[in-house]
């Protein structure tokens, strides 16, 4: 980098304009007296006709000269005084501009100076209507990204330790109470302890699958499979769990469904995370019912339970990382709060989309998904 100063965008611009404003002058000038005498011969001559007495009256050539030299002089004096003052005014408008340019992008300079210090609140104004203002909203938007990107960060940080905190303190007060006597080392003790190492297990591979899932990293083995053939193959594993519940269980396969292409076995984890979290939120003799129809260009999938419901404050977070509406919920109890972020993501990298409803706290929860049917799903998988 140059040891000399650095000259400012400023000072470019309102250079880059007193070149334009000079070479354009320098034209004129120029042009004009190039052009301007012959100019005036030959309205002179059109004025007095061709066949006036000037060059037999040594008079009337002297005043011809006169007049050409009086007209040149002032012409040309006249030509310094109007460039001169539309120089002053040009550059006065080239300052304005000037600023007017420079001013928007400091802003966004320091602004994204201080981002890169780790101010993620920070904003520009946006003003007018011009590509700068669009790019100031721009900026806005990116700021905002940035700003709920660290607050994720941050938050998955904190729930990550949170969740390892639990089976890492009973581990540890396990062992040290063998150590010191106090915890007798029997059956129910090791088994306590697995169960706390079978728990960071499947946190690890809950993390490790919801990473590779966001990444699009999941190895997806896409075959032709009938809707229905899913939703039989969820409900047949969670048979068992409704009915030691009391909570009852329906589907309904409209007929004549058109296939899908999917991975069967991310899909009917994904239906299974559904219909567990149905089952877990609806209390016994409740029910939840599977419906699986056929919407536009694509198959939908809801799961529908009487169970506690959801405030519509929580309904755009359901999906977070790590996100639970009852914050006093124990992993043991409320899982780990990333079973709908995987959900998500299975369903995105299948070319679907997916969403949660409900009317209010008491009153049940709906989760859709939509997966595209055979042929634009083969086309959404290969784009």
């Amino acid at each position: 980098m140059s040891p000399r100063r650095r000259v400012g965008l400023r000072a470019r611009l309102f250079l880059a304009h007193l070149l334009v404003i000079v070479a354009g002058m320098a034209t004129l000038l120029l042009v004009t007296l190039l052009i301007a005498p012959s100019l005036h011969d030959r309205l002179m001559i059109a004025l007095l006709g061709a066949d006036a007495p000037t060059a037999a009256d040594p008079g009337m050539a002297a005043m011809a000269q006169a007049t050409n030299a009086v007209f040149q002089t002032a012409m040309f004096e006249a030509l310094l005084l109007s460039g001169g003052a539309a120089c002053l005014v040009a550059a006065a408008v080239s300052l304005l501009v000037s600023s007017r340019i420079v001013t928007p992008i400091a802003r966004l300079l320091m602004a994204s100076q201080r981002i890169a210090g780790g101010h993620y609140a920070e904003r520009v104004p946006t003003e007018g209507r011009d590509e700068l203002a669009a790019l100031a909203l721009q900026f806005n938007t990116m700021a905002g990204a940035l700003e709920e990107a660290e607050r994720r960060r941050v938050t998955l940080i904190g729930d990550v330790a949170h969740e390892l905190r639990t089976p890492l303190a009973t581990i540890a007060a396990q062992a040290e109470g063998a150590l010191d006597g106090v915890v007798v080392p029997d059956d129910a003790a090791w088994a306590l302890i697995l169960d706390e190492a079978g728990r960071l297990q499947r946190l690890v591979a809950d993390l490790q699958a919801l990473s590779r899932a966001e990444a699009r990293q999941l190895p997806l083995h896409l075959a032709l499979i009938a809707p229905g053939a899913l939703a039989e193959r969820a409900v047949a594993r969670l048979a068992t769990q409704f009915a030691e519940k009391g909570v009852a269980l329906t589907t309904v396969v409209a007929p004549g469904l058109p296939a899908v292409a999917a991975d069967a076995d991310r899909m009917v984890q994904v239906l299974i995370n559904l219909l567990g979290n149905a089952l877990q939120h609806t209390p016994a003799d409740g029910a939840v019912a599977l419906t699986v129809a056929h919407d536009d260009a694509a198959v939908r999938f809801e799961v529908r339970d009487s169970g506690a419901g959801v405030a519509a404050a929580h309904l755009p977070h359901l999906f977070e990382r790590f996100y639970r509406v009852d914050k006093a919920r124990a992993r043991a109890t409320g899982g780990s709060g990333i079973g709908l972020t995987i959900s998500k993501a299975l369903v995105e990298a299948h070319g679907g989309q997916i969403w949660a409803a409900s009317a209010g706290p008491g009153q049940g929860s709906t989760f859709t998904f939509t997966l595209p049917v055979a042929e634009r799903a083969e086309r959404l998988t290969q784009s």
